[in-house]
Parts: structure tokens; sequence; C-alpha cells
């Protein structure tokens, strides 16, 4: 079979999967994936759904899952606190946030079904993707997460058994796309892009260690609102922030007098639909229930009444 740094054979060539439990796949002949209608089925079905927002959703959710911030107090997979395991584990978990999302059904013969095409669904945080026996030469809905760029992107692949690495897979007989392949003969569905915003990444070293120090939480969330004024906070963030304790909310609450009294910031919660609409008039998107504290000045500069406390 071709090797890692051999020309990959091209449209026209015959590949032979390897064999599985059911026996050995019969050879075929390699389509341009132009002339591939299955996988053109499957693409024209996935771009005219609002798939960069649905993806996106799925890869944010499935990151989170693993990463149980209230819980931990992780919020990047790159913190040397979440192992090896944890991370390998995000793409199995996204491969069901992808099918809950597109409202689709977990099914054989491989993962999904779209439009009567089987689809195989893979993730991964690395550079490539395992693509077991039985994936190989079907169509694969492949995912991948940079997590310190804070990035996903997504393509579709006909997985042919001659466009993965060499004569062993790994233990798994699990094989990867070779780079060379993926560049020429993958269809891109959603290029590089930013997942949603995660602000406890913009805190420097000094500012996390208050934020996730010893003091009480409401100091530690005066600390964190002080610390990015004017940077929309989801409450998953605050919850983040008061891993473990009851009731974190209360907190925050607490939290907003001495913001306005010492440090001049007027916090805006997305639950008030006044709050809420002041702040969309200053470019602050406050939907699921978010909050912002936003500097006095800012109010001045867009005319707008400072809310009464709450």
């Amino acid at each position: 079979m071709t090797g890692r740094h051999e020309p990959i054979p091209v449209p026209g060539e015959v590949c032979q999967p390897d064999a599985r439990k059911a026996g050995v796949p019969p050879a075929h002949e390699i389509l341009d994936p132009i002339l591939d209608s299955e996988l053109q089925t499957v693409l024209a079905w996935l771009k005219a759904q609002q798939i960069t927002d649905l993806l996106r959703t799925a890869v944010d959710d499935a990151v989170k899952y693993v990463l149980d911030g209230a819980r931990t107090w992780r919020f990047d997979l790159t913190d040397p606190a979440v192992d090896s395991d944890e991370r390998s584990s995000v793409g199995t978990k996204l491969q069901y946030h992808v099918i809950e999302e597109l409202g689709l059904k977990k099914e054989p013969p491989l993962d999904t079904t779209i439009m009567g095409i089987a689809v195989e669904i893979k993730g991964t945080i690395r550079d490539t993707w395992m693509i077991p026996r039985e994936g190989q030469c079907e169509v694969t809905l492949m995912i991948r997460i940079d997590a310190k760029a804070h990035l996903f992107e997504a393509r579709l692949m006909r997985v042919h058994r001659a466009w993965l690495t060499g004569k062993k897979g790994n233990r798994d007989l699990k094989r990867s796309p070779r780079a060379d392949a993926v560049r020429r003969y993958s269809q891109v569905v959603v290029p590089p892009t930013p997942l949603p915003p995660e602000p406890l990444r913009l805190l420097d070293r000094a500012s996390l260690d208050v934020v996730f120090g010893n003091d009480g939480l409401r100091k530690r969330l005066i600390a964190l609102f002080a610390a990015l004024p004017e940077i929309v906070i989801p409450r998953g963030s605050i919850g983040i922030v008061g891993a473990g304790l009851r009731d974190p909310m209360k907190r925050a609450r607490e939290a907003k007098v001495e913001l306005r009294e010492k440090h001049g910031l007027i916090v805006l919660v997305g639950t008030w639909p006044a709050e809420r609409t002041l702040a969309r008039t200053m470019g602050f998107d406050l939907s699921d229930e978010a909050w912002v504290a936003v500097h006095l000045d800012t109010f001045q500069v867009y005319g707008l009444r400072v809310p009464e406390p709450r």
C-alpha cells in the first residue's frame, strides 16, 4: 500500500479496503470527489443547514462536557489539569453532539445517515483523525478542534483506504488520512472558525491567581469583572469561577454593589429585558443570561441613563 511519503493514488486508480470481521470488502475505483454522487448529496444537505452555527454549538458543548468546568474550574483544553484521555474523549462526545444539533439519529452501519447515505463522524483535537476499519472508503464528516487557537473546522471526505496511512494502523487498527489527500480531496464544510468566546482565557496570570484564588467568591468575582470590563461574561463562566459552591449567581449579584461604588462599573445582566436592551444599544450581546460590567463613561457616550441598582 501507499507509504506516507509516496504519491497518493489518484481518481481512476483502484482502492482495496482492509479486511473486516465480515470479510474483505471488494476493491473499487477511486472517484473524483466532484463525481462522487453520495459525497456531493451529503455535502449539499450539510450546506443547506446553518451548518457553521450548528457545528460550533456541537463542538463547544462537547468541549464543555469534558472540561466539566462548573465542578472542576477548568475552562481550557490545553490546561495541564486536563489529561490525555479526557482530551481524546472530546471526539467521542462530539459525535453525539453533532448528531443532536443536526437533528439526525445514531444509526448503523456507521454513525448516522444523511439522505439515506451512511456517514461516519470523526472529531479530533490533533492534526489528523483516526479512521476505523468500518469507516474506510465511507463518507466521513471530519471535525478538527484547535484548542490553542480556540478554533474549529469541518471537512467532508470519502476516506479511501488508499488515502490512509500505510501498512500498520494503531492497536485498534485505525488509520489516519494523509495530509496531502485531505488537502486535495476533502470538501470544506466549515473553514477555520472561532469557537464561542471564553473570557476566562483573556485573564493574565496575575488575574487568574486572584480569580481562582483563596478569597471568597464575591471578592473573586469582583476581580473577574474588574479585570475584564466591557467584556461579555457568559453565565457559565461565572459558574466555573464558583465551581463547587452553592448559588454562585447570588455572590455575583452581591459583587455588583462594590463594582459600582469602587470601580465605576455598572453590571448589566441578560436576565432582565431592560438591561439586555441597554447592553445591545452599546454593542453587548447578553443573550443566554450573560453579564457585562460597563464603564460609567460608556453610558454617557451613548447618551443612556445608568440603571438603578437591583
